[in-house]
């Protein structure tokens, strides 16, 4: 009897790590995944090397919008940046200044360097289904403006959404 009483709770045991596995197997592929970012263009936001969690439904539920931190799949690697314009939007920088369809737009999320180290671009229009993004470190980002253009909807995978490592940094991103 108790031969088969343990080898009942064994078989139930291993069946509850095989669920475990393919709940966390079909979360990751399909709902969250991680990223790490590489480099200082989201700095201060995102530091070198920091862990995020990003959400890979969201954008299929709903539209990407401005100042939604999104993973950009662009081979032969991924790339964190912040969305500023969006499809059909007119976007312009000028004396340190950013103009979203000729108003100025305030960018708390920068730090005051950031403000005053971004130089004139534009005017441009984004065409439809593509945005324009910019790393919060304006200085020294690869980003809309010198290198990665406009960005189509389906090259963003995914909002960003939890910083996980380092965990003195844990928390939401913004």
């Amino acid at each position: 009897m108790t031969n088969k009483k343990d080898r009942n709770e064994w078989v139930s045991g291993i069946k509850a790590i095989v669920l475990a596995i393919i709940i966390a197997l079909f979360l990751r592929t399909f709902i969250f995944a991680t990223s790490i970012v590489e480099g200082e263009s989201m700095a201060p936001t995102l530091e070198n090397g920091e862990r995020v969690i990003f959400n890979k439904v969201v954008y299929m539920l709903d539209e990407p919008d401005r100042g939604d931190i999104v993973i950009i799949r662009q081979p032969p690697k991924n790339y964190v940046k912040r969305i500023i314009g969006l499809p059909g939007e007119e976007i312009e920088i000028k004396d340190h200044q950013l103009y979203i369809n000729g108003d100025a737009y305030t960018q708390s999320f920068l730090s005051k360097d950031a403000l005053y180290s971004t130089s004139n671009f534009g005017p441009i229009i984004i065409p439809e289904e593509n945005y324009f993004v910019m790393g919060d470190n304006r200085l020294i980002s690869k980003d809309s403006r010198n290198g990665l253009g406009y960005i189509p909807k389906e090259d963003i995978i995914g909002k960003s959404e939890l910083i996980i490592y380092p965990f003195n940094e844990l928390g939401l991103t913004h």
